[in-house]
């Protein structure tokens, strides 16, 4: 099935071990999915000196965060505010990014991983779904980490656009260095909505999201910064990137 000029039904695994959902022409559009191998991540909340482990069964994360133009593709729909086919989508609400993950599914012919209720905000996981769906803020660390005990995967300023170098702007994905397990922009650029709340008792039903942005301090760009907002929220800074269990 085709979404604009986009083929996102046909996904191939090549023998690098990456997925990939091609489209005829480029790949402006395209996101490569890279298999993240399981194993476990020990995650802290600052506010709270909590802290806890997580078990992390392989799952696939997509090489960048969502651009603007596979977005567009997907929903016909074009929010951010700095333009540009490169540039991470941002200005997307959690909400907007579960209804991209279940429209892109439907159009791969993928059985849906959220069921949405009838008043739009009531999401759920779903047991037998297979699709595309937002990481949880466990699987996100874990794969920003890449298997080191660090914050930074580089030097900052080879790895990530922050306020220092960003221009006060959003910029292309992919060109600053990935780490390595190979997924770009997972510091800088756009934070990213994860699946979890923050903290359900005292925060009700806000999201987590992680990474830092290009309008960051240095400070904000760390692999262990957990930021929330409530799931409507938009801004200019804060986009997705997509995941799925393999």
């Amino acid at each position: 099935m085709q979404v604009g000029d986009v083929v996102v039904a046909r996904t191939l695994a090549d023998a690098d071990g990456m997925t990939r959902m091609y489209r005829p022409g480029g790949d402006v559009t395209c996101q490569d999915m890279l298999e993240i191998p399981g194993g476990d991540v020990g995650l802290r909340d600052d506010r709270t000196k909590r802290q806890w482990n997580v078990a992390i069964q392989p799952f696939m994360l997509a090489r960048y965060p969502v651009t603007q133009a596979f977005y567009r593709a997907v929903t016909a729909q074009s929010p951010a505010v700095f333009k540009g086919d490169h540039y991470p989508v941002e200005n997307v609400s959690w909400f907007d990014a579960i209804r991209f993950c279940n429209r892109l599914s439907g159009e791969a012919g993928l059985r849906e991983s959220y069921r949405i209720g009838s008043d739009g905000e009531d999401v759920s996981l779903r047991p037998d779904g297979d699709g595309y769906r937002l990481p949880s803020e466990a699987e996100w660390e874990y794969a920003c980490r890449a298997g080191t005990g660090k914050v930074r995967y580089g030097e900052l300023d080879d790895i990530a656009w922050y306020r220092g170098n960003s221009g006060n702007q959003v910029q292309a994905v992919g060109q600053k260095q990935p780490n390595a397990w190979g997924l770009h922009d997972m510091l800088g650029n756009v934070w990213e909505w994860c699946w979890d709340q923050y903290d359900p008792a005292v925060y009700g039903p806000y999201r987590v999201f992680r990474g830092g942005g290009w309008a960051d301090a240095e400070r904000g760009c760390l692999a262990t910064n957990r930021r929330r907002s409530h799931p409507t929220f938009r801004i200019d800074d804060l986009g997705f990137r997509i995941a799925r269990s393999a």
